[in-house]
């Protein structure tokens, strides 16, 4: 009697042990979709842990990585509106400036603002210098070369209307030489003609014609060996803005 109590007793306990062993194993070895695995149970679970908070810091990084690259774009963007914003502002002042310096020019022409050298006009987008001395077209144009500039070319209207105003006579013009003689022409004329370009600046010889101004608006051929004056032109320097705000006049105006 005593013998099977014994032996049921131990049945028993060997039935219990191997209840919480099977309990152990089913949770300690089932992956993400519940499958066993092969491993052993403690070390599948912390697998199963460690892989887990990995995926979220990668998450994180990816998320402040994506917020990182947003920034960066909307603040590029913001530094490219205000770039343009202030090209528009220099552009504005620049404009500004030199009407200003223009006006101040007109009353005072040696005013430090000048974009022109000394002794040459301004007018519009360039300077230009009434020769005082006579020279054939050839040395005329060379004269222009070495001060950086060219024989005058009448480009517009605008140009066409500053020559008018200086009353000019006799005057090279950079009109190409030619073989014979043209009729005359105005400058308004010349304007919508193709022939406004310096061509063939060699020495032309005695029987070459050049095109020269006379009585202000009219534009006459003649011996380009002949001795007259000249008109040079350039492109005006950018008016400095300092110029302005920093001169000062004796009598405390500008």
């Amino acid at each position: 009697m005593s013998e099977e109590v014994i032996y049921a007793d131990l049945k028993f306990q060997d039935a219990s042990k191997i209840e919480n062993i099977q309990e152990f194993d089913q949770v300690g070895t089932k992956g993400n979709h519940g499958t066993r695995t092969k491993c052993c149970p403690g070390k599948s679970w912390f697998f199963y842990i460690t892989s887990k908070t990995e995926m979220e810091k990668l998450k994180k990084l990816q998320y402040f990585k994506e917020e990182l690259q947003k920034n960066v774009s909307l603040q590029l963007m913001h530094n490219m509106n205000n770039s343009k914003n202030i090209m528009k502002l220099s552009i504005t002042l620049q404009i500004i400036a030199t009407k200003l310096c223009y006006e101040l020019s007109r009353k005072k022409p040696e005013h430090q603002c000048n974009p022109c050298p000394k002794e040459w006009m301004w007018h519009g987008n360039s300077c230009y210098l009434l020769s005082k001395d006579f020279k054939t077209w050839p040395n005329s144009d060379k004269m222009c070369s070495a001060n950086n500039a060219s024989l005058l070319k009448i480009k517009d209207k605008s140009v066409a209307e500053f020559i008018k105003f200086q009353k000019l006579h006799d005057y090279w013009l950079g009109l190409s030489p030619r073989k014979y003689s043209l009729d005359y022409q105005t400058l308004e004329e010349i304007i919508m003609s193709s022939d406004r370009f310096t061509r063939n600046t060699n020495d032309p010889s005695d029987r070459i014609y050049c095109r020269n101004i006379r009585n202000a608006i009219y534009i006459y051929s003649d011996y380009c060996t002949k001795q007259k004056k000249y008109i040079c032109e350039k492109l005006a320097n950018p008016v400095r803005t300092e110029s302005i705000l920093m001169n000062e006049v004796p009598d405390g105006r500008m």
